[in-house]
C-alpha cells in the first residue's frame, strides 16, 4: 500500500472489509463454489455495511468515497478466494451508473437505493450471442407501440443474470451503429422476459451467469433511460471505471497467487531443502513480484488521474492489459511452483488460475484494448 494514495479512512475501510470477509464469506466460500451460487442475503449484508454504495450520492443511499476507497474494496474482496462471487456481488456497479447519469428522478428513486442496499440485484445487459465487444452492432430491437416498447432479442454472459431483479438493457431503437442504441430498465417478471439458461463456465463458479431472452417483451416507455437513441453514452459511463477495476482485480489475484506460491515454496522440501533454496525458484518469485508491483503502481497512477477528472481512456486500457497479462503470467507460475498440487482443487491456486482467465476477455478484450490504445496514438 502506498501512502501517496491511501489515508487513514482507506485503512479503516480495509480493516472493516477484512472483518466482513472473515465473518461472512471465508468460512463458506468453498461450499458456495461447489454449489455454484451464494446466498442472496450476502447482497443485503454488504449493502448494509455501505460497501455497495461507495461513491454514489447520499440521497440515493450511497456513501461518500473516492476511487481509492473503491480500489480498497476490490483489493480486499479479491482475497476471499472467489472472483465470481465478488463480481456477482458488484454487478450493480455497472448497472446503476447509467441510471444515475441519464435517468429521471423517478427512475433514480425507484431503482438505485434498492440496488445499493442489496435489496435488489441489478445487472447490465449489453453482450449478445452475435457479438461481445462489437457493441455498435447489437441486434436486440425495441419498437415503440404507444406507451410501451416491444423488445425482441437476447443477451448473454450476464453476471448475476439468473436472479436479477432488473436489467439495464441496451437495445436498438434506431438505425445501425452507435446512434441507434437506447437503454431500457427491464424488470424481472415482465411478460416476455425470461432467463433462458444458466451458463456453465470454466471458472467464476460461484457467479451465476445467464442468457436472457426477450420475446415481445412489453417495457413501459417510462423505463427509457435518457433520450431515445442516446443510450451509447450511458454505456460509455461504465467503461473507464469497469476497466480500471478489472485491472485492480487482476493484479490483486496475481498478488494473492504470489503469496500462496511463496508460502508453498518455503514449506515444500525437495532434494533435502525448501525449494526456495534453488535459484530458479527465487528468481521466478522475484520476477512475479516485480510484475505485480509494476502493475499495481501503474494502476494507482491511472486511478489518481481518473479521480482528478483527467482523460484516461488510453491509460486505463493500458492498465487493464498490463494487469491482465501480469495476472496470466503470475498465476501460471504460481501453479507451476506448486507442481502437481497446483492442479488439485484442494489448493486455492488452482481456482485462481481458472478464475483469472476471464480478466483479459471481460470488459473489453485484450485485443480491443489494444485497438483503443492504437487509435489514441493516432497511428
Amino acid at each position: 500500500m502506498s501512502d501517496a494514495y491511501f489515508n487513514e479512512s482507506h485503512q479503516m475501510l480495509r480493516e472493516s472489509l477484512r472483518k466482513f470477509i472473515a465473518r461472512n464469506i471465508s468460512p463458506f466460500v468453498d461450499e458456495w463454489e461447489e454449489r455454484g451460487t451464494f446466498p442472496r442475503e450476502l447482497y443485503q449484508k454488504a449493502g448494509g455495511e455501505g460497501f455497495l454504495g461507495m461513491g454514489y450520492p447520499e440521497e440515493y443511499g450511497g456513501t461518500q468515497a473516492d476511487v481509492f476507497h473503491q480500489i480498497v474494496f476490490a483489493e480486499e474482496m479479491m482475497r476471499c478466494g472467489s472472483v465470481g462471487l465478488v463480481c456477482s456481488l458488484g454487478s450493480s456497479a455497472i448497472a446503476v451508473p447509467p441510471i444515475l447519469a441519464m435517468g429521471t428522478e423517478e427512475q433514480k428513486q425507484k431503482y438505485v437505493p434498492p440496488a445499493l442496499c442489496g435489496d435488489m440485484i441489478a445487472v447490465l445487459g449489453v453482450t449478445e450471442p452475435s457479438g461481445g465487444s462489437d457493441v455498435a452492432n447489437l441486434q436486440t430491437k425495441a419498437v415503440r407501440k404507444g406507451d410501451h416498447y416491444l423488445v425482441n432479442g437476447s443477451k448473454t454472459f450476464i453476471t448475476s443474470g439468473t436472479r436479477a431483479d432488473y436489467v439495464t438493457a441496451a437495445v436498438r431503437t434506431g438505425g445501425p451503429g452507435f446512434g441507434g442504441i437506447s437503454l431500457l430498465i427491464i424488470e424481472k417478471g415482465t411478460p416476455g422476459f425470461t432467463t433462458s439458461k444458466k451458463i456453465e463456465k470454466m471458472g467464476w463458479l460461484a457467479s451465476d451467469t445467464a442468457e436472457l431472452a426477450f420475446d415481445d417483451c412489453e417495457v413501459p416507455v417510462a423505463n427509457l433511460i435518457g433520450e431515445e437513441n442516446k443510450g451509447f453514452l450511458g454505456i460509455m459511463v461504465n467503461f473507464q471505471k469497469e476497466r480500471l477495476y478489472l485491472a485492480v482485480q487482476s493484479y490483486s489475484v496475481a498478488e494473492y497467487a504470489l503469496e500462496l506460491a511463496i508460502k508453498f515454496a518455503k514449506e515444500r522440501v525437495a532434494f533435502g531443502k525448501p525449494i526456495t533454496g534453488f535459484q530458479v525458484t527465487r528468481h521466478k518469485l522475484a520476477e512475479m513480484a516485480t510484475l505485480v508491483e509494476a502493475s499495481k503502481q501503474f494502476t494507482y497512477q491511472v486511478a489518481a488521474k481518473l479521480d482528478a477528472g483527467q482523460d484516461v481512456l488510453r491509460d486505463v486500457c493500458m492498465a487493464k492489459n498490463f494487469a491482465t497479462k501480469t495476472c496470466d503470467k503470475v498465476v501460471y507460475d504460481a501453479l507451476q511452483i506448486h507442481g502437481g498440487y497446483g492442479y488439485c482443487r484442494e489448493y486455492l491456486v488452482e481456482r485462481l488460475y481458472r478464475d483469472s482467465r476471464l480478466f483479459s476477455i471481460g470488459g473489453g478484450t485484450y485485443e480491443i484494448m489494444n485497438e483503443v490504445i492504437s487509435k489514441q496514438m493516432e497511428l
